[in-house]
């Protein structure tokens, strides 16, 4: 995306705005300066969002944190759920957000939502190399081509970017298509899931609760007692060497390799499709040595056309930050649409 400078530029002592990552467990912060035609995030800050009651409350907080100085005017937020008609409500969080309300509150002259992983899809383009890692060969993608973002962490999120500007940005509740079994074991845990939750959606197993919902339903096919396991107390046993649990990340590895895919094939991502949220940059030396690759490219009739396509997992902490930060300069009127 083209940056030009502006001669109405903010003073380099006034922040151009505020940033915000919010998702179902934690709300990431950031002011934006404009430097050298371009937004640069500082002062970067993650909380808990279960220690406070509402998203302004959050934001407040850590504004007040900040101390004396400039008050930012615009903001940013990338929120984990749907953004209708200025407002949001969180997907795996009870805070509901509204453009409206929070500038009333914070005493700003503008907010915007937009969905967290419609942030990454603006990212993508201004991410350097060591902001992400291959998952397969090294390749560089078509020019040009749409870009998908996708991944689990609380939820599971999914947007893209076509030709490289935000007017080819989609933003997506794909997270919620149908999950679609590809052997008898994904056949079995998919009945076994039905059981439990009838309908079965693609966030019902790669999500950190979905993880752990794998493990149980493999405990059941495999006729083991049930254990009760989270997601993070799977993936340590399975990095100490117990079979069950090692299977289970194996499996959810496989399962993202199979959806993002799909998921490619459905949007024509041949620029690449990144894998973002919470839990794969913790599960890298997993998804390399699972069958995820293998996956993603079997496509029947389409493999030769998957195998062009990249797949890299986004490593960087503050993407979606980065994100919204150049939504913001648009919203600021700094940066071209």
């Amino acid at each position: 995306m083209p940056h030009s400078a502006n001669p109405a530029d903010p003073p380099a002592a006034a922040p151009l705005g505020l940033v915000g990552d919010i998702g179902g467990t934690n709300c990431r912060l950031a002011l934006v300066d404009w430097q050298a035609g371009r937004p640069s995030v500082r002062a970067f800050e993650s909380m808990l969002c279960a220690d406070h009651a509402t998203a302004a409350d959050c934001i407040g907080r850590w504004l007040g944190a900040q101390g004396p100085g400039p008050r930012p005017r615009f903001a940013v937020f990338a929120v984990a759920g749907p953004v209708l008609d200025g407002a949001a409500s969180l997907t795996n969080n009870d805070w509901q957000l509204c453009e409206a309300a929070l500038a009333a509150e914070l005493g700003l002259s503008r907010v915007r939502l937009i969905n967290d992983f419609a942030a990454l899809a603006l990212a993508t383009p201004h991410l350097e190399p060591a902001d992400s890692v291959p998952i397969g060969p090294d390749l560089p993608g078509r020019a040009g081509a749409t870009i998908a973002v996708m991944g689990p962490g609380t939820g599971f999120g999914l947007a893209a970017l076509a030709g490289g500007t935000s007017a080819g940005l989609l933003v997506t509740e794909g997270g919620h298509i149908a999950y679609a079994p590809t052997d008898e074991v994904e056949h079995a845990v998919l009945r076994i899931l039905a059981r439990r939750h009838g309908r079965v959606s693609i966030e019902r197993i790669l999500a950190g609760l979905g993880l752990a919902d794998l493990h149980a339903a493999l405990e059941d096919i495999a006729g083991t007692l049930p254990t009760g396991l989270d997601a993070a107390s799977i993936t340590a046993a399975a990095a100490a060497g117990n079979l069950l649990a090692g299977t289970t990340v194996d499996r959810f590895c496989a399962i993202l390799g199979s959806t993002a895919g799909d998921l490619a094939l459905a949007l024509g991502a041949q620029g690449g499709v990144f894998i973002a949220g919470g839990i794969a940059p913790r599960l890298l030396d997993a998804l390399r040595a699972s069958p995820f690759r293998h996956r993603f490219e079997t496509k029947g009739r389409c493999t030769h056309y998957m195998q062009s396509i990249p797949t890299r997992v986004i490593t960087t902490k503050n993407a979606a930050l980065r994100g919204a930060a150049h939504e913001l300069a648009r919203l600021a009127g700094l940066e071209p649409i």
